[in-house]
């Protein structure tokens, strides 16, 4: 299983940025896959997570209305479209994937068998 983030960077605050999960190994459309971050000092905190249908999505508080997860199970890839940002999502995102995982477990690290190595957004105030 292997999970390749890409697509941070730095921005200003209310800019946008685009991630991207891309997985090889396994088989991607069986698994939810989740994006998560940690920030300097801090825990790993779920960003969002989507099913392997892909039609079901859930956001932590902090992202609900800016961020929107979304996947193409024909290239293997899931997507973080990140808007109006703001310094406070400044933190290594990493994708993780995992199966057969109930709602109240889809952002929690710990339900997650399989990491992506992180990329870093950066955002300036």
């Amino acid at each position: 299983v292997q999970l390749q983030a890409s697509g941070g960077g730095l921005v200003q605050a209310g800019g946008s940025l685009r991630l991207s999960c891309a997985a090889s190994g396994f088989r991607f459309r069986d698994y939810t896959i989740a994006w998560f971050r940690q920030a300097p000092g801090k825990e790993r905190e779920g960003v969002s997570s989507i099913r392997s249908s892909g039609g079901s999505t859930v956001y932590g508080d902090p992202v609900k209305g800016r961020f929107t997860i979304s996947r193409d199970n024909a290239k293997d890839t899931v997507y973080l479209q990140m808007n109006s940002l703001k310094p406070e999502d400044t933190a290594v995102y990493y994708c993780a994937a995992s199966k057969n995982l109930i709602l109240s477990s889809l952002l929690r690290y710990r339900s997650y068998a399989h990491w992506g190595q992180g990329t870093l957004v950066t955002v300036s105030s």
